[in-house]
């Protein structure tokens, strides 16, 4: 192996999850906490893969599975099923969306040297979504490009589905 550094070659933290069998990672930079699996608040008209709506100290927060963003099959809730809490920059707006995930691994370093570029084919995510492939050990994690994963479309129906759930998570609303 070689000692070169490549660019600056800083080592960097990410946060890897699981999504059923395969394991994904975010720059830990992007997370702002990993929360249990809260109630969800339905809301009308939103994507498939758009939860809900989670209260986080007052603040509404989109929740996003992404294990259907992903075209697998809905998140099924177990005792690790917990909800990642990133910040995506989307047309230089900060964005904050709760990923739903099967479990939390671990926070893992990963050198830059040891940073694939991703797939060209075979992949069941469009390979814009990733950074790469971090090569740990024998094995590859997912590095997804939070900021990519997303469309500005789909986020704008994010946002629309916080602005509108402002009104369903107050304590004193009804809900199903």
């Amino acid at each position: 192996m070689s000692n070169e550094n490549k660019g600056l070659g800083t080592t960097v933290q990410y946060l890897a999850f699981k999504l059923g069998s395969e394991v994904y990672a975010v720059d830990v930079a992007k997370v702002r906490e990993i929360l249990d699996f809260p109630p969800i608040t339905k809301v009308p008209r939103t994507p498939e893969f758009m939860r809900g709506v989670i209260n986080l100290r007052g603040s509404v927060v989109p929740v996003v599975d992404m294990r259907l963003k992903f075209g697998m099959s809905m998140t099924e809730k177990s005792v690790n099923t917990c909800i990642v809490v990133v910040e995506a920059l989307v047309e230089n707006e900060l964005t904050t969306i709760g990923a739903l995930a099967d479990s939390v691994q671990e926070v893992v370093e990963i050198d830059p040297a040891n940073i694939e570029p991703p797939p060209k084919i075979g992949s069941r995510l469009k390979v814009e979504f990733l950074k790469g492939m971090g090569k740990i050990g024998d094995s590859f994690l997912m590095i997804l490009d939070i900021d990519k994963v997303f469309s500005s479309t789909e986020l704008m129906l994010v946002k629309e589905a916080a602005s509108t759930g402002k009104d369903l998570v107050e304590p004193d609303n009804y809900q199903d």
